[in-house]
Parts: structure tokens; C-alpha cells; sequence
């Protein structure tokens, strides 16, 4: 009794050792019941099966199950019946085994295992003797392995120590869970929904050719067919010589001829006959005086235009213009865009017999000047590197000065009697040239400045002249310039945007007057050639002309030293005066007979007659 007593104690406490080891696998991986029907789960590449040992349950209720306190020994062995294999092995550690530390466990076993709490709770009231003992084992899910093979997956696993177990437990859960978010699959329609939004390649698609269809009506001349629908006969036509662009004229003198061959030559020869007396009518010129601003505007309000003084001389824009200084003639010399130089002579009517063109240059003529000491001669500098005297007399343009390497901006007057010259380069060079040599010696000099736009003579002091460049003013003294180049003995430095041109006042050289493109005329005291040359007046004036227009120059009146001309931008169009001080003087006005912008002006040196130039070639003569 006392032996069946022990047997049935010693088989309590086995019962107790497997109910703690249940629950010690329900604690740990939360699984609420247990089944007792194997089951496999995908671990890790690894399948998982739960295998069943008998165990009695008789006379026990699940309930009175203790804990055991020693655990089954490392050397004790059981008989495993896995019920799919069908196959007995002797399992270690069945303690280990049992252990719920397993790192994967599917959903489906979880609930295989509540099933299998019911059934042991079933068993327990049948009052037979069932023995259960919990195995997993490890096999590959590719291939069947032994049951040796699964032993010894096993003894591996269990040999793993929690923080491993743990590691693959996190790592089997990551993948589930990427798994479940099935981003290849998204990445897929993403990739899907990217390629049908692509817009479809724009490529024109040529219109259908209609066959039966009637075509749009041509031309037969075109189609190169007369009208019985016989082709024509080509004619080869012979090779076109393609020209050099702008080429230089050959050096030398140039026979004075006009352009025009339909002109009758006893009327040219008459035309440069007038020209030519005028060096005996005019070689003593008026005393320059300067008039009261009240008598002065008196005489402008006398100044009117009529059709018979407006009149196209020359193709292209005008870039210069001049009067000659004439008292019994009206004479006007204009440049043109393309280097042809107009002369006008306003006396003879109709107004077209008075005009004659000729070609001395091949680039824009931004120079013009007559000779202050031969009125009979005419000074004209190119931006095509040459400067040429138009002498009426002998009816011949001879060249000044040439440089082929470089292009002419502007030139002066050094000395009264015209021998000798300044030349203003666009490459911020400058060139004295002298007349008086046999070959027309000159010098070439650098300035400090990177581009020179227009040369300006003092009237006085005629060793100073002044150059305009990109934004700065500079004067010189001509008898201290270098080869190597100097610097200026004063320089502007008000401007903030590009000049068109700078110009000492005619009679005492006291003021300039200067253009810029910020839409301001400025006139600066000049009267005291030191280090600083005050600003005196900035006036407000529209100068933006725009690309087809010739830029704007102010220039002094001849005769009113203290009065600045200048073309405008406003409309009606007309042509203003202003006072040194800045306030307007006289506007010119042409009703019809002046209807477009004059964008360069002159004034006759002793009469009170203007001659304002447009970018279409037309001149518009105002006297009284």
C-alpha cells in the first residue's frame, strides 16, 4: 500500500512537473490552450512540430496539478509519437523542449493549442492513463529530413541561449510584418500607375494625304509649267559671287560722284560750282556775340518748317549732321547708317534738283564736320576706319587717316586752321593726326578708358579735349599724352548708366552738356579746369529711343551758349531747348511736316536755322 502510495506520488509529481511546464509555455508566448494533434509552423526556413507523449490524468484535476521542483533530468528519455511520421525517438531534455521560448510560432498552432487544453481537461474526467509529453522539432522546409536530422535540429535549438532566441523571435516578427504590408506589390502598381501617366511624346502629326481629294490651288509659275501643263525650260543661271560684308574702300583719293546715273552732269557740275564759291563768300565769319534769352526767343518763335524744307536725302539713318556755315546759301551735309554723306542745297527748287548722294564710306558716318578754315572742305569719319575730306573744288573725297586694324567713333578740330586732329577709337584708343606731313603722320595712344564714343575740342584752351566713354567723362591735355597712355587730368563719375555723348559749350567752353541713357541731360561748371568739376543742372529728359532709332546728342546752340538742343520722345513730336538752368526754352513743332523723331540736330553758326535729322533718312530744316 505504501508502495502503490509512492508510485502514485512519484506519478502526481510527474503530472505536477508536466502541468508547471503547460503553463510555464501558456505564460510565455500567451497561448491559452493546448492541442494534442501535431502541428507544423514555418520558422526561419524550419518547420515546427508539436509531438505528443502519454501521460496519466487519472484521479487529477488540472487544477491540483503543483509545480515541480526538480525538473526533469538531462538523462532521462522518452518515447516520442509523432503521428505524422509515424516514427519513435528518444528525445532529450524534455524540460527544454517544452519550454515555450520557441522563437516563431504561427497563428495556426496557437489555436491548435487551445484546442488541446480542452482535450486534456476532457481526459482528465475519463479517469485513463494517457501519457503527454510537448516536442518540437526542427526540420527543413525544403526537403524531407531524417528523424535523426530533426534531433539534432533540436539539440541545436535548445542550446540557444534567451537573448538568440529573443533575436530570431524580433527577426521572424519584422518579417511578418513587412510581409503583411506587401510593399513589393505596391512598388509594383506605383511603377504601373508612373508609366501610364507619362504624356505621349508631342510630335506633330503630318496631316493624311487625301488621294482622292482636290488639293489647294498653286501657282503654275511656281510649278514651273505654262498653261498648256507643259514644263518650262530652265535656264542655268550663272554663279553668284558671294561679297566680303561692309568691304573697305580701296585707299586713296575717290572721284566725287553721285550715286544716282540718271543725273544730268551740267547740273552737277553747277551743284559743285555753288559748293565751291562759298570759300570765297564766307572765308571771314560773323563776330559771335551772345543775344539776351528774351531776343533769343523772339528769333525762335520766328523759326517755322514747310514741305519745301523736309526732304529724304539719304537711305538708312542719319548718325550726323551738319550746316555749312554759309550766310547766302542754306547747305546741309548729312551721314547716313550705311556711309553715304547727302548734301542738300535749299535754294534750288524743286527740292529734289538740290540733293546729291555719294558713297565715300561703307560703314555709318558718325562723324561730320566742315573744314573751319575751307569751308569748301568736308570732314567725314567712318566706323569703318577712315576719315576722309570732301573737297568741292577739285570734286575728290581724299583720305585723312586709315586703320584697317581699328574702328573710327569721333574726331575734332586740335588747331584752327584744321591740320591737326584728334581721332577717337571704339577700343578706348585715341590717334593725333597731323595733315601737314606728306603721308599724314600719326600717333596712336592708349587712354585709361575701355571705350571712347565721342571727341570734344576745348574752344578756348585748345590743348584740353574731352572724351566720352561707357560711363565715364575724361579730359586730356594734348601735350602731355604718351604712347603708353595717361591718365585724365579731371574724370565724371556721375553717371550711372551709358553716355551718348559730351560737349563743351562753343564760345567760352565753361560748360558741358552730356546725354545719358538714365533719361538725364547734366550740365557741370567747367570754367575752372581743376581736380572736381561741379554738377550744375540735371535735367529730366526721355532718351531711350530704343533699337531703330538713333540715340539722342545734346548739343550747344552755336550762337546761345547757355541753351542745349535736343530731339524728343514725347507727342506730338518736336524738337526742344533748354537753358543751362534746366527750364525749357523754345519747342519746335511741325504740325504735319514734322511727324517722326529727330533724334540728331544741328544749328547754323550765325542764322537761326535748325536741321533735325530722323532714322529714315529725312531732314527737317527749321529758319525764319
Amino acid at each position: 500500500m505504501s508502495g502503490s502510495r509512492a508510485a502514485a506520488e512519484e506519478k502526481g509529481d510527474f503530472r505536477q512537473t508536466v502541468q508547471v511546464e503547460v503553463n510555464e509555455c501558456k505564460e510565455n508566448q500567451n497561448i491559452t490552450r493546448v492541442s494534442v494533434s501535431p502541428v507544423q509552423a514555418t520558422v526561419l526556413g524550419k518547420t515546427a512540430k508539436v509531438c505528443l507523449v502519454p501521460f496519466s490524468l487519472s484521479n487529477y484535476k488540472l487544477g491540483q496539478l503543483k509545480y515541480l521542483k526538480t525538473p526533469l533530468e538531462k538523462n532521462s528519455n522518452y518515447e516520442v509519437v509523432c503521428k505524422k511520421c509515424k516514427k519513435t525517438a528518444i528525445k532529450k531534455t524534455c524540460g527544454r523542449i517544452l519550454t515555450p521560448r520557441m522563437e516563431a510560432t504561427s497563428s495556426k498552432a496557437e489555436a491548435m493549442l487551445q484546442k488541446s487544453s480542452l482535450d486534456v481537461h476532457t481526459g482528465s474526467k475519463k479517469q485513463h492513463s494517457d501519457t503527454v509529453i510537448f516536442g518540437v522539432d526542427m526540420e527543413s522546409s525544403q526537403d524531407g529530413d531524417s528523424d535523426e536530422d530533426d534531433t539534432s535540429s533540436l539539440d541545436e535549438f535548445s542550446e540557444l541561449s534567451p537573448y538568440e532566441r529573443k533575436r530570431l523571435k524580433n527577426i521572424s516578427e519584422n518579417a511578418n510584418f513587412f510581409a503583411s504590408l506587401q510593399l513589393s506589390e505596391s512598388a509594383a502598381r506605383l511603377r504601373e500607375m508612373i508609366k501610364k501617366r507619362q504624356p505621349p511624346e508631342s510630335k506633330r502629326k503630318k496631316p493624311k494625304k487625301r488621294e482622292n481629294g482636290t488639293g489647294c490651288r498653286r501657282s503654275m509659275r511656281l510649278l514651273k509649267v505654262d498653261p498648256s501643263g507643259e514644263p518650262l525650260q530652265v535656264t542655268p543661271s550663272p554663279p553668284t559671287i558671294v561679297a566680303k560684308e561692309n568691304p573697305l574702300l580701296p585707299s586713296g583719293p575717290l572721284e566725287m560722284t553721285p550715286e544716282s546715273e540718271d543725273d544730268n552732269t551740267e547740273l552737277f557740275k553747277g551743284f559743285l560750282q555753288i559748293w565751291a564759291k562759298v570759300n570765297k563768300t564766307n572765308r571771314n565769319n560773323t563776330k559771335k556775340e551772345l543775344s539776351n534769352i528774351k531776343s533769343y526767343k523772339a528769333n525762335l518763335n520766328d523759326m517755322v518748317i514747310s514741305e519745301d524744307s523736309v526732304c529724304k536725302i539719304v537711305k538708312g539713318p542719319i548718325f550726323s549732321l551738319a550746316l555749312h556755315p554759309s550766310e547766302n546759301r542754306t547747305l546741309v551735309a548729312a551721314g547716313a547708317k550705311f556711309g553715304q554723306i547727302g548734301l542738300w542745297d535749299l535754294t534750288q527748287q524743286p527740292k529734289e534738283v538740290g540733293v546729291y548722294v555719294f558713297q565715300p564710306h561703307t560703314q555709318p558716318v558718325s562723324c561730320l564736320y566742315f573744314s573751319p578754315a575751307n569751308p569748301a572742305h568736308i570732314l567725314s569719319l567712318s566706323y569703318d576706319g577712315t576719315l576722309r575730306c570732301g573737297d568741292f573744288s577739285r570734286a575728290v573725297f581724299e583720305e585723312v587717316y586709315r586703320d584697317e586694324r581699328s574702328s573710327f567713333s569721333s574726331f575734332d578740330f586740335l588747331s584752327e586752321n584744321a591740320y591737326s586732329l584728334i581721332v577717337g577709337h571704339w577700343d578706348g584708343s585715341m590717334s593725333l593726326v597731323d595733315r601737314r606731313a606728306p603721308d599724314t603722320s600719326y600717333e596712336k595712344l592708349n587712354s585709361s578708358m575701355s571705350k571712347i564714343r565721342t571727341v570734344h575740342v576745348h574752344p578756348v584752351h585748345r590743348q584740353y579735349f574731352m572724351t566720352a566713354g561707357l560711363r565715364d567723362i575724361h579730359i586730356y591735355d594734348a601735350r602731355c599724352l604718351k604712347p603708353r597712355g595717361r591718365k585724365p587730368l579731371i574724370s565724371f563719375t556721375e553717371h550711372t548708366k551709358s553716355l551718348a555723348s559730351a560737349y563743351f559749350s562753343p564760345l567760352t567752353g565753361n560748360r558741358v552738356v552730356t546725354t545719358c541713357a538714365d533719361c538725364n541731360l547734366r550740365i557741370f561748371d567747367s570754367s575752372c579746369l581743376s581736380s572736381h568739376i561741379p554738377l550744375l543742372t540735371t535735367i529730366r529728359h526721355n532718351t531711350i529711343t530704343g533699337k531703330w532709332l538713333t540715340r539722342f546728342q545734346a548739343v550747344w546752340d552755336p550762337k546761345q551758349e547757355d541753351c542745349v538742343i535736343v530731339g524728343s520722345m514725347a507727342n506730338p513730336r518736336r524738337i526742344e531747348i533748354f537753358h543751362e538752368t534746366g527750364k525749357s526754352v523754345h519747342s519746335f513743332f511741325g504740325e504735319e511736316c514734322l511727324a517722326s523723331v529727330c533724334s540728331i540736330n544741328t544749328m547754323h553758326p550765325t542764322r537761326y536755322i535748325l536741321a533735325g535729322g530722323n532714322s529714315s533718312g529725312k531732314v527737317h530744316v527749321f529758319m525764319n
